[in-house]
């Protein structure tokens, strides 16, 4: 059975400690540590309950990635830094058994006001779900296969190659894929759970390599930070995530992902810094801004 996101995160109050929260997040949503994503998370649930006012929907988050955080018991103290008519801000610090930093979250909780309805981008050029490629290019080395966390998700590729080493070539620093939980996620209306859709937004390094291509340089890229932005729902579960990297440069990069539902809905947004950490190879310099 697939793992459940909304299990995994769950948060328990502190009887003892106003503004603290329990998890126990289990090894289900691991690369080779938890997901920055899933641990963000992790610190939402922290805010939602700190709040508990079902009518505040969850509109944007920045998060600081301190220390690695590792599975097991986590610790969240959310305080609420403003409450008023239309918005709440509340901050979360959370923590592993440590004694580390963890990572800090400043989310922004909306209610719904009359505005104007404006859609300022178009659905991008990419693959249906029908034609989009399948993840699974027969190597033991795909991340697909190997990784826990991908092992909870469905993926289809709408832009850019399948992993295949020795088969994929250079492109443009852009990456799209549909993606699915193998465990639906859903709040209490029915519709997408908001906070299922961090996991999935942090996942932006896949630009980065596309344009960078084959070759003996290998890479990882650990966050540094990383905001969202959510301002629409939907009942649909195949999301398309469409990524570009901006630019790499001294040992960090920045890339965005722009969200969509199979219905072009436009979802959410999403904007990240990662470390650039070597693992084999020389860094090469390339220029992908024309592909």
């Amino acid at each position: 059975m697939s793992a459940d996101l909304a299990v995994d995160t769950a948060v328990r109050a502190d009887p003892e400690t106003p503004g603290r929260y329990h998890i126990t997040l289990p090894d289900h949503w691991d690369f080779l540590m938890p997901s920055g994503g899933v641990v963000m998370t992790c610190a939402l649930r922290a805010a939602v309950a700190e709040l508990a006012d079902p009518t505040l929907r969850f509109a944007s988050a920045t998060t600081i990635f301190c220390t690695p955080i590792k599975n097991g018991p986590l610790v969240a103290d959310a305080v609420v830094l403003r409450r008023g008519g239309a918005a709440a801000q509340i901050r979360v610090a959370l923590r592993d058994g440590s004694g580390e930093p963890g990572l800090e979250v400043l989310a922004t909780f909306l209610r719904e006001r009359k505005g104007p309805d404006v859609l300022g981008i178009a659905f991008p050029p990419v693959r249906s779900i029908a034609d989009a490629l399948p993840v699974d290019g027969g190597s033991r080395n795909n991340p697909f296969a190997r990784l826990r966390f991908h092992q909870q998700i469905e993926y289809r590729i709408a832009e850019g190659e399948r992993f295949v080493p020795g088969d994929e070539s250079a492109g443009p620093a852009r990456y799209a894929r549909w993606a699915r939980y193998r465990t639906p996620q859903r709040d209490a209306a029915g519709r997408l759970d908001r906070l299922a859709l961090m996991p999935l937004i942090d996942m932006m390094p896949a630009a980065l390599h596309r344009a960078i291509g084959p070759g003996d340089y290998r890479f990882f890229a650990p966050s540094l930070d990383l905001t969202t932005y959510v301002i629409d729902d939907t009942s649909r579960e195949w999301l398309l995530f469409a990524i570009t990297s901006r630019r790499a440069r001294a040992g960090w990069a920045i890339a965005d992902v722009d969200v969509w539902d199979d219905e072009g809905r436009y979802l959410a947004h999403g904007a990240q810094a990662m470390f650039i950490r070597g693992a084999a190879g020389e860094p090469p310099v390339v220029d992908a801004s024309t592909r």
